[in-house]
Order: C-alpha cells, then structure tokens, then sequence
C-alpha cells in the first residue's frame, strides 16, 4: 500500500502542466549574512527548466554569484484538500551573455504578454541589456496534489 507521500506526489505530467499554469514562484536564495533570501518571480520552463531574468544588479542576482544554491517553489491552493506545488532545489546557472538574456526574455514575454510587436521587442532588447538569465539545475525536486487525498 502506498503512503500517503507517495499518493499525493504529481507524476512528471502533472508537474509540467502545473508549471505551465501557475504564474509566479518564490525563489530563494542565501543573503550575505546566511539568511534565505525569498522573492517572487515571473518564470518559464525552457529546456525542461525552470528560467527566468533579474537585473543584474539585484539583490537575488549577488547572492546567485555568491552562493549558487537555490530552492523554487511554485504553490497553488487555498484549503488543506487543495493544496499543491513543486519545489525545486539545485543549483542557480548565471547567464551574462546578451543572446541568453534576450532569449529568456522572450520565453517570459510570450508567458506573460504573448506575442510581441516592433514597441515590446525595442524594449526586451533594452530590458536585456541590464539583465541575467537564471536557469535552474534542478538537484531534488518535491511535489504535491492533496487533491489526490
């Protein structure tokens, strides 16, 4: 018989369609002083993971060039028997180059903002001027449905 840990684990389809409709997730990161560092951010799945862009001079954007160590949770639910996410623990690929950023960039403006016109790409290309890609190597990943409960 299966324990209830097992019962409520999303299979590998459940958790790309989850991650393909949730919105935001909370990343967090080490701070200087050793305390988590927990921010909401916009994402996307590209390649089978987890991306997304931050200026570079950010708080999160240092303590991912300091520390590489990061866990993603994206949530969904508002009582016990709805509850559900994915956390992902791995390690934060820091990505300076400019076809990176802007590619990045795009996957979350088609996520977000679908297609762009000749205004939306002028400003990516602005935007990915000042920022790095994040990709996540994911290490463990964790899931739950309480809705299989």
């Amino acid at each position: 018989m299966a324990s209830q840990r097992e019962r409520i684990r999303m299979t590998d389809a459940e958790v790309g369609e989850f991650l393909a409709f949730e919105r935001t997730l909370q990343l967090a990161s080490i701070g200087p002083d050793g305390a988590p560092h927990l921010v909401p951010m916009f994402f996307a799945v590209v390649d089978g993971r987890i991306a997304l862009w931050s200026y570079a001079k950010s708080q999160k954007t240092a303590n991912l060039r300091r520390d590489p160590r990061v866990t993603c949770l994206v949530e969904a639910g508002e009582h016990y028997g709805e509850l559900r996410g994915v956390s992902i623990a791995g390690r934060a690929e820091l990505h300076d180059d400019y076809d990176t950023v802007h590619r990045i960039g795009e996957a979350l403006h088609r996520r977000y903002q679908g297609a762009m016109d000749h205004a939306s790409r002028a400003g990516l290309e602005a935007q990915a001027k000042k920022r790095v890609a994040v990709v996540v190597d994911p290490v463990k990943t964790i899931s739950w449905d309480h809705r299989k409960l």
